[in-house]
């Protein structure tokens, strides 16, 4: 009698489980975007938010909350589904390896899906001379610590490319971290650095007004944008691939059955094609994984990023 007891609270609790997920969500769900508004990234989720706010018949609400508060904020949030977070490869697996203070980790979240990946592009600015990969490397193999580099950060993709670029080619530059990206592609725009590694959409405007000089993309594809800007192992630095990320997240005590929900209803937006066209207009590849597949993501760059950090004993105090 007890076990049938037992039995019986167990399908009453998975019954309620069913009933609870079939209401979600009854109320707005709020996504955090770490990022100032108007970026690539925030466009992005916004243009999500607004089918999902269809699909749900619920508000959708796009909050930016810049930097590690925002974050923050999501991984001690109630783990019910209504708090939700946009979170780039660079905050949720390299700044937390590279700056013990950060107040969250990588585990703090449960993987949603992949939104969007963007090409990473290598630019210099004009004045520096070269015109093509190789004669970059030779120029900077010439003159160790002469080339500066900008980034958005210590850690930010721009960054760490930057290093296992310096690692691939025995190269000796100067890393010069701005408080976000827009300065940094300011001061190279400017002349004052001479050289980074950006995402496609943040500057390809300033390529076509020949402000920039593309060198070559770091993926195993060209850049449909920019067709004629060889690849990094087309112009001979092999094993160089990276592209930025941005995926959706929620607490990690968030139940199974809301994470898949949302990813799947992400899924089907992403494949939509109105969305995945408004998507390519600002340079941006439409994703859609699976939670397990995301997680997969993270846990392979936590490895590749982890060992580079170490091999280059990258550090805050840098």
């Amino acid at each position: 009698m007890r076990r049938l007891g037992t039995v019986l609270l167990g399908i009453a609790s998975c019954l309620f489980c069913i009933s609870a997920l079939a209401a979600w969500p009854e109320r707005a769900v709020k996504i955090i975007v770490p990022f100032a508004a108007g970026g690539p990234a925030d466009g992005a989720m916004r243009i999500a938010a607004r089918r999902l706010a269809e699909e749900w018949g619920q508000p959708v609400v796009v909050e930016n909350k810049p930097g590690a508060p925002g974050i923050s904020s999501v991984a001690t949030a109630p783990g019910d589904g209504y708090t939700l977070l946009l979170g780039a490869g660079s905050s949720i697996v390299t700044s937390p390896l590279i700056n013990k203070k950060i107040p969250y980790k990588a585990a703090d979240f449960a993987p949603i899906t992949l939104l969007t990946t963007s090409t990473s592009i290598l630019t210099v600015h004009p004045s520096l001379g070269v015109k093509t990969l190789q004669g970059f490397i030779a120029y900077a193999r010439a003159n160790p610590g002469t080339v500066s580099f900008s980034s958005s950060g210590l850690g930010s993709p721009g960054h760490l490319m930057m290093e296992m670029f310096q690692q691939r080619t025995g190269t000796k530059m100067t890393h010069v971290p701005y408080k976000g990206g827009a300065p940094a592609v300011i001061d190279l725009i400017g002349g004052v650095v001479h050289a980074g590694v950006n995402a496609t959409p943040t500057v390809i405007q300033h390529i076509q007004s020949n402000k920039l000089l593309p060198l070559a993309v770091a993926n195993r594809h060209r850049d449909p944008s920019l067709p004629d800007v060889p690849t990094m192992a087309e112009a001979g630095v092999a094993d160089l691939e990276f592209d930025v990320w941005y995926g959706v997240f929620a607490p990690v005590k968030t139940p199974a059955g809301i994470i898949g929900k949302v990813s799947a209803d992400l899924r089907k937006i992403l494949a939509e094609p109105a969305v995945q066209k408004q998507l390519r207009a600002q340079g941006n590849e439409p994703g859609g994984t699976t939670p397990a597949q995301l997680a997969k993501m993270v846990q392979d760059e936590t490895q590749i990023w982890g060992k580079l950090i170490r091999e280059r004993n990258l550090s805050l105090d840098e």
